[in-house]
């Protein structure tokens, strides 16, 4: 589906230049000579490169409508991981460098969402917040207040968070996946 170039949104995938690209910015740009502009910032799908282009309102671009597929993650072998369809269970192996960061935070058997573009893979999505348990927490120093001051903690997968005084070692915390930040105390 074709959109003008003034109508490109964050989020939205494009197809341009030959590759798949996701927009991770815009800015809408009046100058007081010439027409005006949107500024885009775009994240290659494929290979990660990023560009920035402008697009004029006379400009259109290919809007890619991606399917998104529900895998169970199984298990990390070397530098790639191995999902599986709940659909038909037939397994897949990604580069690790698909996810990025927040491959830290997979857990065996959980559901990820899958973007594939022509039945290839091209991004995978995590739930947005996670259950982890601490099992490392500095002591509280005392004089802090509860509510400026919030210390680091180290999660059963590794990963370094600043949680809040009263979490100690042991605790069930609900973190978010992408900010890689406390969320609250798990139910």
């Amino acid at each position: 589906m074709k959109i003008s170039g003034v109508d490109i949104r964050p989020g939205n995938i494009l197809e341009y230049e030959g590759g798949i690209w996701k927009v991770a910015k815009i800015q809408h740009t009046q100058p007081g000579k010439g027409g005006a502009y949107m500024q885009v910032e775009m994240k290659n799908l494929i290979d990660g490169r990023k560009t920035n282009v402008r697009f004029r309102s006379a400009d259109t671009v290919e809007k890619v409508h991606l399917e998104t597929k529900d895998f169970q993650y199984l298990y990390a072998d070397g530098d790639a991981l191995v999902f599986m369809d709940t659909d038909n269970f037939e397994q897949i192996s990604l580069a690790i460098d698909l996810i990025g960061d927040a491959a830290a935070f997979l857990q065996d058997g959980m559901t990820v969402s899958l973007e594939m573009y022509d039945e290839k893979p091209i991004s995978v999505q995590l739930p947005e917040q996670i259950e982890a348990e601490i099992v490392e927490a500095d002591a509280v120093v005392k004089g802090q207040t509860a509510s400026s001051s919030y210390k680091p903690a180290v999660l059963d997968n590794g990963v370094r968070v600043m949680v809040p005084p009263h979490i100690g070692s042991g605790t069930r915390i609900i973190v978010d996946v992408y900010e890689r930040t406390y969320v609250g105390k798990a139910g």
